[in-house]
């Protein structure tokens, strides 16, 4: 045992960041600082017992099966081809205008990340599908790629939402409030989004050639054949926020429509299946390494008294709650994009989580305001996740390309966090309203 838990605590932040650094998974990481910081503390029979209670308690938990089951509906319903009708139907009503095929890609980055509640996929998946075309039109380079990659971050602030639903989990705060929450936040990035990118074609309408209008006819045609996309979103949303389903019944009725909705549509074989099946387990099993070494390293933070440090040495500061959160925004711009979206959140809950709360912020507005936050960190540089997935997807476009494109979205999205953070209301109104707070 160690005298002093404090300086073992922060010996145990830095070790754990230098093993980041060095390319150690984050659970990993998180998990060995934790039990080594705590057998330090406690001695190392009480430690090494994490190693059993830890992870037989994630795997317990009800609330961490929505993940699966949501990952799965995702990867199914994009092996059913349902991202594409979701494409065409945007693009059918939005594909007239100046810049039209940008407005359907964050319409459809909107609507699959309802399904799918993954950026890092929606980006991926859009990748694919929108921006062969954008190019094939003429768009710019950058303007098109910019898009993509900043619609795909829409996959994580519209519900249901992956990170949410672990931060829901991991503070104890209602899954559903926190959809409720994000509800008006995600039509703000929409409509932000949309008034950048109408700032962006209208200074370089070069950029974005106006593509002819679809006739009355053909938008009808193609919005009966995207009936399944919409079914399928309006039946798992309308589901959980009607009460008619809880939210992990939601997750396995999605799920299970995405699957019946593709083998009706003879889309799904049994290659694209079993790989569907693989990406779920794989990104499940990704998920559930760092929940549990979190879990561990939350333990030796609390055991520490780091946590309760952190928020007596910033309070000491006696700086305004305002500033506090303007110094959390910067700090969080950082981590987003230097570290993996739920790592950046896990790791830093059991300092900030407090501390937010303590100066009488209310937890779920927190909890919309970090993921916006985070999110913005996805697209900024040096190391902007959606950014190289999508450079990973399309070799030949540069990375200056696209962050040169995603410049009018980062904007955008200051802006909207700005608003958010002013007008905490905006966040709390819908629950509220629906009885949820």
């Amino acid at each position: 045992m160690v005298a002093d838990p404090l300086t073992t605590g922060l010996i145990g932040l830095a070790a754990m960041f230098a093993m980041i650094v060095l390319q150690v998974p984050v659970g990993v990481a998180m998990g060995v600082v934790g039990v080594v910081g705590t057998g330090m503390i406690i001695g190392f029979g009480p430690a090494l017992t994490l190693l059993a209670t830890e992870p037989s308690a994630a795997m317990a938990a009800e609330g961490l099966a929505v993940i699966a089951m949501f990952l799965l509906m995702g990867n199914l319903a994009h092996a059913g081809g349902l991202s594409d009708e979701l494409y065409r139907l945007a693009q059918a009503w939005l594909g007239h205008k100046r810049g039209g095929l940008i407005f359907a890609t964050i319409g459809a980055c909107a609507g699959f990340g309802a399904i799918c509640g993954s950026s890092v996929a929606t980006a991926a998946t859009m990748a694919r599908i929108a921006l062969p075309q954008m190019l094939e039109r003429g768009y710019s380079k950058s303007l098109a790629a910019g898009a993509i990659a900043s619609g795909g971050t829409l996959g994580m602030i519209v519900p249901p939402s992956v990170v949410m639903i672990l931060y829901a989990i991991l503070t104890e705060n209602s899954i559903i409030t926190l959809f409720l929450a994000a509800v008006v936040p995600g039509l703000l990035a929409v409509v932000f989004y949309f008034v950048a990118i109408g700032i962006v074609v209208r200074r370089r309408p070069e950029d974005a050639p106006q593509g002819e209008r679809v006739s009355w006819p053909v938008r009808r045609k193609t919005t009966q054949q995207s009936w399944a996309v919409v079914l399928l979103a309006v039946v798992v949303s309308g589901g959980i926020y009607s009460g008619i389903f809880t939210v992990s019944e939601a997750a396995a009725v999605g799920a299970s429509m995405a699957l019946i909705i593709s083998l009706v549509r003879r889309r799904l074989t049994g290659r694209s299946f079993l790989e569907s099946l693989g990406e779920t387990a794989s990104n499940t099993g990704l998920i559930f390494v760092i929940i549990i070494g979190a879990s561990v390293f939350s333990y030796f933070a609390t055991l520490s008294g780091l946590p309760g440090a952190t928020v007596a040495s910033i309070e000491g500061l006696g700086l305004p709650p305002l500033a506090v959160i303007g110094m959390l925004m910067l700090f969080y711009l950082i981590l987003g994009a230097l570290f993996d979206t739920i790592a950046a959140m896990v790791l830093t809950l059991p300092f900030v989580y407090p501390l937010v709360t303590g100066l009488g912020y209310d937890p779920i507005w927190w909890g919309v305001v970090m993921v916006v936050v985070i999110e913005l960190g996805m697209i900024t540089p040096p190391i902007g996740i959606n950014v190289f997935v999508l450079h990973g997807m399309a070799r030949d476009l540069p990375l200056g390309t696209i962050f040169r494109g995603v410049i009018p979205f980062v904007f955008a999205d200051l802006a909207r966090l700005i608003v958010l953070i002013l007008f905490p209301a905006l966040s709390l109104w819908l629950p509220d309203v629906l009885g949820w707070l």
